[in-house]
């Protein structure tokens, strides 16, 4: 039997729309994406380096000193295997169910004998909701990949916020930088990888009421 290969992005879709992650994932029908900004990739790059230099040196920049636990994990060869999704090898198989979870991480901090997964969001301005409605399955699904692959965790993690302030002479650009401690649950993950799973082999679903792709396909498909 194959294995069902889940991603945190995967598992984020399934609970948005149930339908959706049926389509893709049974049919390979997927949702229609429009041109993706450049500007977000490019500032994910950017603060990788930024931090890479100071994980150089054994230390953590100033803007995040004393607002987080632990120090920056060391070894940039593995980080930078984990960091992509085409080499990671952070992957959490669950036997019983025949399914993998694997993913791209962009940054991990260790403390003591933990390792706590360090996520970097940029947006256009502060912080006026809960991030974890957002990002929760996501960093759950971080802790239960490095649980997995041997790195003990502590139950959290952090998301790294950087929104821009102002513009200043020559280009600089002076970003607002927040670190959000959310909890985790690694049990939660493993809950949401079966569940998946079993839509996939169940009949086809029907779609979560507010979803915009089916809501759309549902109306072009009455109006025709």
């Amino acid at each position: 039997m194959k294995t069902i290969k889940l991603s945190p992005s995967a598992l984020n879709l399934f609970l948005e729309c149930p339908l959706c992650f049926w389509l893709e994932k049974n049919e390979g029908i997927k949702r229609p994406r429009g041109i993706f900004p450049s500007l977000p990739g490019g500032m994910d790059l950017a603060i990788k380096k930024y931090f890479d230099r100071y994980r150089a040196s054994d230390q953590l920049p100033p803007e995040v000193r004393g607002n987080v636990r632990g120090k920056l994990f060391p070894d940039i060869r593995i980080l930078e295997r984990w960091r992509s999704w085409r080499s990671t090898d952070l992957c959490y198989t669950d036997k019983a169910v025949n399914a993998s979870l694997s993913g791209a991480l962009d940054d991990c901090l260790v403390d003591g004998e933990f390792y706590i997964p360090l996520d970097y969001k940029t947006r256009g301005s502060d912080l006026k909701e809960n991030p974890a409605v957002y990002y929760q399955t996501q960093l759950d699904c971080y802790c239960l990949m490095l649980e997995a692959s041997g790195f003990k965790t502590d139950g959290l993690a952090y998301l790294l916020y950087y929104w821009p302030l102002e513009v200043k002479e020559q280009g600089m650009v002076q970003f607002k930088v927040t670190p959000l401690m959310i909890e985790t649950s690694t049990e939660r993950a493993k809950r949401v990888v079966r569940d998946a799973v079993l839509l996939l082999s169940s009949p086809r679903p029907r779609a979560a009421a507010g979803c915009d792709y089916c809501g759309l396909v549902a109306q072009r498909t009455a109006e025709g």
